[in-house]
C-alpha cells in the first residue's frame, strides 16, 4: 500500500511536478523519480505559423523567463532571414539585445535568490511553512526584502526599455531590434535617483555576495554537503573561454574539468546531443551522444557556467570567480547549493555588463536590423537564467514552420534534478516511520537550487503543487 503526501500550499518552484519515492522493506529509498505531469505541446502547435511570429509567440511558454525564449527564437530566425549565423547583427541590434538579456538575468536571479531560495537559507528547512516564505522574510529582514523588490524592479525596467513590455515584449525582430534606447532612458538607468541606478545595483550585488559568504561561514556543512554529486557540465562559452550569456560556442566538461565537447559550433548541436523519452515524465532527458544515455547526462545553469568558463570579462565578477575557483581548487564544483553562489556572481556580472552597455553610444543610434538570403532552417541558443536554451526551427517555401525543437534549461537539468532528489531522499527518509513536512521540504530545497521552470520544460499550464508519493516495494 503506497502513501501519498501532498505539499500544500505550493512552495517556490515554477511549474507542476510530482516526486515518487520507492521504499524497500527495510525503509531505505531504492528509487526516486521527479515527474512532470502536464503537457501543452508548443513544438507541435507552432507548426503552420509564419516564421516571423516565433520570437513573440514562443515566449508565451512562460511569464517567468519570456525574454530568454524571445531572444533564443530571434537568434534562430536571424539565420532564416539571412542575418548570418547569429553573430553578424548590426552592433546596435546586438548590444540592445544584450542589454535586454542582462536585464532579464539580473531580475530573474534576484527573484530566485531573494524570493524563492532565501527563506530556506534564513529560516531553515525545518521552519514552519508559515514562516518559510517571502512574506515572513519581509517581516524579519525588511532591508533584504526591500532590496529584493528594487533589484527585480530595476531589471524589469531594463526589459521594458529594450523590449517594449516587461513581460512578453516585442523588441527583438528577425535580423535585429525594433528601437534604440532613448537618451532619457539611458540617463535614468545611469544617473537615476537612489536606489534605482546602476551603481547602486552593482553595490547591492556585491553586498548580497557578502551576505552569502557570511551565511556559508555559519552553515558550511549544509551548503557543502546537503546535496553533492559528480556531473558533466554544459554551457555556451565565448570563443576565448570567457563567460558569455548571450552567444558563443558549446562547451561541456566532465566531473574533472576535462572537455568532452571542445567548443563546438552550436548550430550543429544535434550532432552532439540526443534526447531520451521516459514513460513516467513529459520532460525529456538530454545526453551527450558519445557518452550514451547512462553517462552522458549533464547539468546546465549558473553552476555549470562557473565550471565551464575560463574567466569573466567584468572585473568585480572576475574577482569573485577567482575565489569560487580557488575554493574548489580549480576543479568543477559539485555542491548543488553553491549554485546560489554562482547565481550571485552572475547577478554582479549582469549589473557590470548593463553599465558598460549603457555607456556605449551604439545603443542610442545605428542600424537596427539586417537581412540577406533566406534559409530554411535556423538554430538559436542562449544562456537563460536557468541554463542553456535551444530553439531550432525548419520552414517550408510558404514561410511556415514545419518543425520545431525546443530544449529548455530545466529539461537539460532533468537527470541532475532526479539525482539530487534521490540523494536527499535516501539520506532524509532512511528508516523513518513517519514522514514530516520538513522531510518533504528537504526534497524541494534540492529541486529549488536548480530554479526549475517546469512550465517551460513541459509547456505546462496551471497550478503547480509538488506531489510526493512513497511506494512500498
Amino acid at each position: 500500500m503506497g502513501q501519498k503526501i501532498t505539499i500544500d500550499p505550493v512552495t517556490r518552484v515554477e511549474g507542476h511536478g510530482k516526486v515518487t519515492l520507492y521504499v524497500n522493506n527495510d525503509g531505505s529509498i531504492e528509487q526516486a523519480r521527479f515527474h512532470i505531469v502536464e503537457f501543452r505541446g508548443f513544438e507541435r502547435f507552432v507548426q503552420g505559423r509564419p516564421y516571423w511570429e516565433m520570437p513573440v509567440l514562443v515566449q508565451r511558454l512562460c511569464g517567468i523567463c519570456p525574454v530568454s525564449h524571445h531572444l533564443a527564437a530571434a537568434k534562430a530566425i536571424d539565420v532564416i532571414v539571412g542575418a548570418g549565423m547569429g553573430d553578424e547583427l548590426p552592433p546596435t541590434a546586438e548590444k540592445m539585445r544584450r542589454l535586454m538579456h542582462y536585464g532579464q538575468i539580473f531580475q530573474s536571479h534576484a527573484l530566485h535568490f531573494f524570493f524563492l531560495a532565501s527563506p530556506d537559507l534564513l529560516f531553515g528547512i525545518d521552519a514552519e511553512p508559515a514562516k518559510r516564505n517571502v512574506l515572513f522574510l519581509a517581516q524579519e529582514n525588511r532591508d533584504l526584502a526591500h532590496r529584493a523588490i528594487l533589484m527585480r524592479k530595476f531589471g524589469q525596467e531594463i526589459i521594458l526599455a529594450t523590449a517594449g513590455k516587461k513581460i512578453h515584449g516585442t523588441g527583438a525582430i528577425p535580423g535585429g531590434i525594433n528601437k534604440h534606447l532613448s537618451l532619457e532612458e539611458k540617463d535614468k538607468f545611469l544617473k537615476g535617483e537612489f536606489p534605482l541606478n546602476i551603481d547602486t545595483m552593482i553595490q547591492w550585488s556585491l553586498e548580497t555576495l557578502d551576505f552569502f559568504h557570511h551565511y556559508e561561514e555559519q552553515h558550511k556543512d549544509f551548503i557543502q554537503s546537503f546535496v553533492s554529486f559528480p556531473s558533466n557540465y554544459l554551457s555556451l562559452i565565448r570563443s576565448d573561454g570567457a563567460l558569455d550569456l548571450y552567444h558563443g560556442v558549446l562547451r561541456a566538461v566532465d566531473p574533472n574539468g576535462n572537455k568532452i565537447l571542445p567548443d563546438v559550433d552550436y548550430h550543429e548541436y544535434y550532432k552532439y546531443i540526443e534526447e531520451e523519452v521516459r514513460s513516467w515524465s513529459y520532460m525529456k532527458f538530454p545526453y551527450i551522444k558519445t557518452l550514451g544515455q547512462e553517462l552522458g547526462w549533464y547539468t546546465v545553469g549558473p553552476l555549470a557556467r562557473m565550471n565551464t568558463a575560463d574567466f569573466i570579462d567584468t572585473p568585480l565578477a572576475q574577482k569573485e570567480f577567482e575565489l569560487f575557483r580557488a575554493v574548489h581548487k580549480g576543479k568543477p564544483c559539485h555542491h548543488v547549493m553553491h549554485t546560489h553562489w554562482a547565481r550571485l556572481i552572475e547577478i554582479l556580472h549582469a549589473a557590470e555588463k548593463i553599465k558598460v552597455l549603457l555607456e556605449d553610444p551604439d545603443i542610442l543610434a545605428g542600424e537596427l536590423f539586417r537581412q540577406g538570403n533566406k534559409q530554411f532552417e535556423g538554430i538559436g541558443l542562449i544562456e537563460a537564467p536557468r541554463g542553456t536554451l535551444f530553439h531550432h526551427y525548419k520552414i517550408n517555401e510558404n514561410d511556415q514552420i514545419i518543425q520545431a525543437n525546443l530544449i529548455v534549461s530545466t529539461t537539460n537539468n532533468n537527470q541532475a534534478m532526479n539525482n539530487a532528489v534521490l540523494q536527499v531522499a535516501q539520506r532524509t527518509f532512511k528508516g523513518q516511520k513517519k514522514v514530516t513536512e520538513s522531510m518533504t521540504n528537504a526534497i524541494e530545497v534540492a529541486i529549488r537550487a536548480y530554479d526549475p521552470c517546469l512550465s517551460c520544460a513541459t509547456h505546462a499550464l496551471g497550478q503547480m503543487p509538488l506531489v510526493i508519493e512513497i511506494v512500498n516495494t
